[in-house]
């Protein structure tokens, strides 16, 4: 055999074998976000762009469970679900798609408003999007980056425009665009999603930035058996969800734009899921027709941009 060809081969061989060693990491740490844990959520407001302003103080949530789990796995998607549990009460929190090397993001505009955007073969090499998503899988904001080991580190750091918090979204109107820098970080007690955020005020395409902010949620883990409660709901619960994230992956595919109503005949979105799930739950709903319901429901919640780019 020819040595240069040789060489070349076996640099690919020792690539390949770097790059797999370091995705087999990037799925650990992905999935050691997963189990049972109390969390605290602290924010507070840092630096004004004007003298002006007067920052927010700082705000402190404690006490919180929240469970974690493998919704979805594949070879190159990890989906987790997120459950909070409240009082004798459980929450579908948010979802979190990690996806490797994916060249295609939904960004956050500003209102409501989403436009997919392709990204390049090389950019997104070894990346993973983390796509997060509400309490009904309805689109919240999605970045790419690289997951880091090193040190004893394990963390991924990544920026993207997102809507207004759900701490926020009902008290504010000075700014409609929450530019994020999340860093997910594993710890040996659980793991920490640090935040960098600007709160930004987006209009006639100019960017005005209001005040920076600090976030930290930090999550420690507790015993299984903290979670059961979780874990049964999430069982009965499942089916139905993936249903969900089914449909809304069509409307994802097929739209360049996304546009979220808020309300549809008066009624909020979280509403028109919570008796679909209901509806599910006591089998007064299921299969093709289940199906039907939800795309329906969706189709009303969702719309074309103001330009009237097709569907």
């Amino acid at each position: 055999m020819n040595r240069y060809i040789f060489l070349t081969l076996a640099g690919a061989c020792i690539a390949g074998s770097v790059f797999a060693q370091q995705k087999a990491k990037d799925v650990a740490a992905i999935k050691n976000l997963c189990g049972c844990h109390e969390v605290t959520f602290e924010y507070a407001e840092t630096f004004p762009a004007d003298s002006n302003y007067k920052p927010k103080g700082y705000h402190k949530t404690t006490d919180a469970v929240e469970y974690i789990t493998v919704a979805e796995e594949s070879a190159s998607r990890i989906v987790l679900q997120h459950l909070l549990i409240a009082g004798e009460d459980v929450i579908k929190h948010w979802t979190e798609d990690w996806q490797y090397e994916n060249r295609t993001l939904l960004a956050f505009d500003k209102d409501n408003r989403w436009k997919k955007i392709a990204l390049p073969a090389e950019q997104v090499k070894g990346q993973w999007t983390q796509k997060v998503y509400g309490v009904d899988d309805e689109p919240r904001y999605e970045g790419s980056a690289t997951w880091v080991h090193t040190d004893g580190r394990h963390y991924w750091e990544g920026s993207s425009d997102a809507p207004l918090p759900r701490r926020e979204y009902t008290t504010r109107s000075d700014y409609n665009v929450l530019y994020r820098v999340n860093r997910h970080e594993i710890t040996t007690t659980g793991w920490v999603h640090e935040q960098d955020n600007r709160k930004i005020l987006r209009a006639n395409g100019q960017d005005k930035v209001i005040v920076q902010e600090k976030g930290m949620n930090t999550y420690n883990r507790i015993s299984e058996s903290k979670c059961k409660e979780a874990k049964e709901w999430w069982e009965r619960n499942k089916a139905f969800w993936a249903l969900v994230r089914k449909e809304w992956e069509k409307v994802y595919n097929t739209n360049t734009v996304v546009v979220l109503q808020k309300k549809v005949n008066n009624e909020p979105l979280y509403k028109a899921m919570m008796e679909l799930e209901k509806k599910a739950l006591n089998k007064e709903l299921a299969g093709a027709a289940l199906e039907k319901e939800i795309a329906a429901t969706l189709q009303q919640f969702t719309a074309a941009n103001d330009l009237g780019l097709k569907r």
